[in-house]
């Protein structure tokens, strides 16, 4: 992309200080100068640790206040904002001859609408017309150490102030540039849809102006070179839709395998790829046994054996599945060959940590949760192109962690990493998946054994059953009471151990979490969960603990991580404390809140949602609330389990066969309202999807969303057999209600999970009469299961020898 290019390497304006009305005295204090105190005095953390172990009530008709948790202090987001600091604002605008500004993001777009905030930030700072400014993603720079990771809700929070800086930057050299040639005060121009104009007349774009004011440096920086308050904002916090909205539903938009090599300058010669994957998970190749005849069938080019299965090219997708059905292949034992449902769930009770509050003394409520594996599954499943030659390799791909995988992707190649170009492409969905580059490394390694550029597709039943799923946990939870008020509140989480080698888990291991005393010497899984799980709630004295169970499944971070179980659950348990207490869910929750934010939003959602309106037999409503990355919300939801939702339904045994029928009870939520509180939004009606999307991930969850173990492998093989909630399923009434702007931006993308999980189980609940326990709640195997080989579908035609 040709034009003269402006960029941005000073610091950007300040704004972690920002104080939120009602967040606590924590958050009155810049994050940053906090990080100071902690470094230079962890003495004094430590003390006020083991001052938690005591607190006691003042009085009985209060709630027993908590002390913060890391959490409250420092969350994951702020850590990859400070890990990303040093490199934030090593970004760049360019400015063409025909007006437009192009901006390459460093950031991957997976449908959070991430490129449209940009625009946003980007246009309104400039002045110009959302359609001038195109955004596009940057390829892997290995310069930005870790300021290229898409993922925890970090996006907003990274570059709203980088963007806007670099943006306003822009904008004050092109009026500088501006003034000098037209010999006129600069403070005297304006500027409107691109286009600067002063009193006298004169007129010009920014496209006019961008050369000579590429080669200059500002006269007068104050003032005009900082980024609009917030009173003079007119596109950040007004509702737009999505800048690629029409190519979307119009099958426009391209995704990795829609690349051409006229536009995108992917290899003419890429020839579709699959590759069939052994029975089991991490199984491997003894021997294919029929080679010789696969390569016989029409069109297969070319076969080759790696580490993860046996690759089959050919000219045409089908040609290649009819290969890869044809193969017959020796299979070697995978790592969890003899696990299943039964013996994770046993395992997991076995390595949860004990509770330490006696609770034979004191009135108590104790509760277990068991959530089962849930994949990711998005609509496009795992895909790559690869073009790997002595001298170097192209991969595209839908990197979320684009400098990470470069560089596994060079030492897997043994190239220096300066010759491996990670090309990032949008995502047909993620939700946590595309943080580990399974395909790309995949496809670069047949790529170099095929000797060849390869496109590979993974296959729906490969992406079940071999891709990336949130781990199995087993939740132990006892709340004890005293003078009617919340004495201690404890929670022990066991959960398969989570794959952090995305990167990720390099931020959490390095010296940026290694300086801050309050996290001590926690292991990646441990920092994350101590800086993402926090109870909301005064509940006197609270610990929560993690345990992980290290069964060498494919596992990866899911929409919230640890939050969609772990809070959902405390949500659940809410319920059953308020019903201890003879409360009514929505004042308890008031109540034990810890400030006016949180229950302004709980407020909201029970206004704007009706709590507490009459409801038929057999339906309910159910609330709860959840808060982080420094947003907040609260979600209530109606649910009809009348008679009119049973089904008879045909079960199978996990072997496939016919084992009868059933008549289960399938309920619907009908109805939701949401409050949300981010801080600043860029986009209302971005965030208002985003919500959307947590309410139908909560729903799937919740209800029947789930993978089934048998024999070290998953059951499910497609979307008929992965129950993710369709549109029957899910409610025609939704509200979404943004909370007025104040502060900085706060995460969004994760933020809607958590309490939609809690509101849907509550509501089940109350329709019920049942305490839910073990999710997903309908967890019957109603499909025949597809044959151990894990072939994909049926051949499109018989093969030909």
């Amino acid at each position: 992309m040709a034009g003269p290019i402006i960029s941005h390497d000073h610091g950007s304006a300040d704004s972690e200080g920002a104080d939120r009305e009602g967040t606590g005295q924590l958050r009155k204090v810049d994050r940053r100068r906090f990080l100071t105190y902690l470094v230079a005095a962890p003495t004094l953390v430590v003390a006020g640790r083991f001052v938690a172990d005591t607190v006691v009530p003042a009085t009985a008709d209060a709630a027993i206040p908590s002390l913060p948790a890391p959490a409250d202090i420092i969350d994951l987001g702020d850590i990859l904002k400070l890990a990303g600091a040093a490199t934030a604002n090593l970004i760049s605008l360019t400015f063409d001859k025909d007006g437009y500004c192009h901006f390459a993001l460093p950031r991957a777009e997976v449908g959070q609408g991430i490129t449209t905030a940009a625009t946003i930030l980007l246009a309104d700072e400039l002045d110009m017309p959302l359609e001038k400014v195109k955004v596009t993603q940057a390829d892997a720079r290995p310069e930005l150490l870790f300021n290229q990771l898409t993922g925890s809700s970090n996006s907003i929070r990274s570059i709203y102030d980088p963007v806007r800086a670099l943006a306003a930057t822009a904008r004050a050299h092109m009026l500088d540039t501006a003034a000098k040639q037209w010999n006129v005060p600069a403070d005297q121009l304006t500027v409107r849809d691109g286009t600067i104009s002063s009193a006298m007349g004169n007129t010009g774009t920014y496209a006019s102006f961008a050369v000579a004011a590429a080669g200059q440096v500002l006269s007068i920086l104050s003032g005009r070179s900082m980024p609009k308050p917030d009173s003079e904002l007119t596109l950040v916090g007004k509702p737009a839709n999505r800048i690629d909205a029409r190519d979307i539903v119009t099958g426009k938009k391209r995704f990795t395998l829609d690349l051409t090599p006229e536009d995108d300058g992917i290899p003419a010669n890429a020839k579709p790829v699959y590759v069939r994957r052994p029975p089991t998970i991490n199984g491997t190749v003894r021997s294919v046994n029929n080679e010789a005849e696969v390569r016989k069938i029409e069109g297969i080019l070319d076969i080759a054996v790696i580490a993860t299965g046996v690759a089959v090219m050919a000219e045409t997708s089908g040609q290649a599945l009819d290969g890869l059905n044809a193969l017959d292949v020796t299979w070697g034992p995978g790592t969890v060959d003899n696990e299943n449902d039964d013996t994770i769930r046993s395992k997991l009770r076995a390595v949860a940590l004990p509770l330490v509050v006696p609770g034979l003394l004191t009135q108590h409520l104790d509760a277990e949760f068991d959530w089962g594996f849930v994949n990711h599954a998005p609509l496009e499943t795992n895909q790559a192109i690869a073009d790997v030659r002595a001298d170097g390799a192209d991969i595209w791909s839908a990197f979320k962690t684009p400098v990470v995988a470069q560089e596994e992707i060079a030492i897997a190649l043994g190239l220096p990493q300066d010759r491996v170009k990670a090309h990032v492409i949008a995502a047909g969905g993620s939700f946590g998946r595309h943080l580990f580059y399974d395909a790309p490394l995949e496809a670069a390694l047949i790529s170099k054994a095929m000797g060849k550029p390869v496109k590979l597709r993974w296959t729906r039943t490969d992406d079940i059953r071999h891709g990336r799923a949130a781990p199995a946990s087993y939740h132990r939870m006892r709340a004890t009471f005293l003078l009617g008020q919340v004495a201690s509140f404890e929670h022990r989480v066991a959960s398969v151990e989570t794959d952090f080698r995305h990167g990720l888990g390099e931020i959490l291991s390095g010296s940026v979490v290694k300086a801050i005393p309050v996290l001590g010497n926690l292991s990646i899984a441990e920092t994350l969960f101590e800086t993402t799980i926090k109870s909301p709630y005064n509940f006197g004295l609270v610990t929560q603990l993690l345990t992980e169970l290290p069964l060498q499944f494919h596992t990866g971070s899911f929409r919230s991580v640890y939050s969609f179980a772990t809070r959902g659950s405390e949500e659940i348990m809410a319920d059953e404390m308020a019903a201890v207490l003879r409360q009514d869910p929505l004042a308890f929750r008031l109540a034990f809140l810890k400030n006016d934010r949180q229950r302004a939003v709980l407020n909201k959602v029970a206004k704007e949602g009706q709590w507490g309106k009459k409801m038929a037999p057999g339906t309910a409503q159910g609330i709860a609330y959840h808060e982080e990355y420094g947003s907040c919300t609260a979600v209530l939801v109606e649910l009809d389990a009348t008679d009119k939702y049973k089904k008879v339904i045909p079960i199978y045994t996990a072997t496939g066969e016919p084992n009868g029928t059933k008549t289960v009870l399938r309920p619907r939520v009908t109805r939701a309202a949401i409050a949300v509180d981010v801080g600043r939004c860029v986009n209302p009606r971005g965030l208002e999807a985003q919500m959307i999307g947590g309410l139908s991930d909560a729903i799937s969850i919740v209800m029947r969303a789930g993978v089934h173990i048998v024999k070290g492998a998953p059951l499910e093989g497609s979307y008929s057999e992965f129950h993710y909630a369709r549109q029957a399923d899910s409610p025609l009434d939704v509200q979404v209600f943004v909370m007025p702007p104040t502060g900085e931006p706060g995460g969004a993308g994760e933020l809607g999970l958590p309490a939609a999980v809690g509101a849907v189980a509550n509501a089940h609940a109350r329709a019920t009469g049942t305490k839910p326990r073990r999710f997903p709640l309908d967890f019957e195997i109603d499909f025949p299961p597809r044959p151990p080989s894990l072939s994909p579908q049926p051949p499109f035609r018989q093969p030909k020898k």
